[in-house]
């Protein structure tokens, strides 16, 4: 009974190790592929939108982008 116990800990443990590399890696992977948004995507989303926005409009976004995150 008492090594059941100290198997499925140990278990657990190690998964929890394995899963967090995992994760991290693929989050890398993920942010590597999908950059996040950055001044020049945001520019170019007005100008589709119709309208040619000035430097502090997209440094305005920019900071409310930042805020939500």
């Amino acid at each position: 009974m008492g090594q059941l116990i100290l198997y499925l800990v140990i278990g657990l443990l190690l998964g929890l190790v394995i899963g967090f590399f995992v994760a991290r890696f693929l989050m890398k992977k993920g942010l590597e592929k999908n950059p996040p948004i950055n001044e020049k995507m945001i520019e170019a989303m007005m100008s589709s939108m119709g309208r040619k926005p000035s430097q502090k409009q997209v440094r305005q976004v920019m900071q409310q982008m930042n805020r939500f995150k």
